[in-house]
């Protein structure tokens, strides 16, 4: 079992898993390896303290170096489910269960809802992971949302398996290119159905019929990753010490409210740290 389990590889997570490295904390760090997007596409930043006027691809660049002198490393894993358990947390990443005494949820900002339907037919149609459900569409006829160029390989993965994919990206010059593909040019607006998802809508009111629809994002909604989680409209509620409703479970960074700025992140990520700790030193008794 790890000391602590952080998801998400923005300066939150990585304050935090420094922090936590320089106390020789076990920890479980899941996250892109080219950490933050938002931070690499940043033109140019200027209020990071102690780093005057510098871009987004140049602090990334210092970010992998410290990640390589305190010895580091990511794991490259969606995680799709966290379940509270006994004084710990199990975790659900690409079939593989991982526990953890604590957890700290740094996923940025997400979306609170996805698409209408999406949350009420989670486990009736819809999934965020290919591999771990992507066998029970075998020869079936899905919908694939693909935020991502990170994850068309698992795009690809469906298409082996269902008879027709509808994919649609948010992003220009998609690379899977197969004959059960269709790429669709109008966005995803809805889920429908009845027991199970029949069928998906898209914007222009165009109704397409499906068996499910996987959603291939960058992060989970918080509320849909972890059940019970209180929230303050789209962000986790947190409190002064990044503690949520859930023992032993803690948040910072853009996923807990504005500024979404990179100083403010990594602030949090201290903090959070700092109160993990202390959790652990405490075993948990607060």
């Amino acid at each position: 079992m790890y000391d602590t389990a952080i998801i998400g590889s923005g300066p939150a997570g990585l304050s935090a898993a420094l922090n936590l490295k320089l106390h020789e904390k076990d920890v479980i760090w899941f996250g892109a390896k080219d950490l933050s997007v938002k931070v690499e596409k940043s033109e140019k930043i200027a209020n990071y303290p102690g780093i005057p006027m510098v871009s987004g691809a140049d602090l990334n660049r210092k970010f992998h170096e410290q990640m390589e002198q305190m010895d580091l490393s990511l794991t490259d894993a969606m995680v799709t489910n966290i379940l509270p358990m006994d004084g710990s947390f199990q975790l659900l990443a690409e079939n593989e269960i991982y526990e953890a005494r604590t957890l700290l949820l740094a996923i940025g900002a997400v979306a609170a809802k996805g698409f209408a339907g999406e949350q009420d037919f989670l486990g009736r149609g819809v999934s965020y992971c290919a591999t771990c459900d992507g066998f029970l569409y075998k020869g079936k006829t899905i919908a694939v949302y693909c935020q991502d160029r990170h994850f068309e390989h698992e795009a690809e993965y469906l298409a082996g398996l269902a008879r027709k994919v509808y994919l649609y990206t948010p992003y220009a010059d998609c690379g899977v290119d197969l004959p059960n593909v269709e790429r669709l040019t109008r966005p995803l607006k809805e889920v429908i159905g009845g027991m199970k998802v029949t069928a998906i809508r898209l914007t222009d009111g165009t109704e397409l019929a499906a068996d499910g629809l996987f959603c291939l994002r960058n992060a989970v909604a918080p509320a849909v990753l972890l059940p019970g989680l209180s929230m303050d409209g789209p962000h986790i509620a947190v409190n002064r010490r990044a503690e949520t409703n859930l023992p032993g479970c803690y948040a910072a960074g853009d996923c807990t409210g504005r500024p979404y700025q990179i100083a403010k992140a990594a602030g949090e990520g201290n903090v959070a740290a700092h109160s993990i700790l202390e959790y652990l030193s405490s075993d948990g008794k607060k």
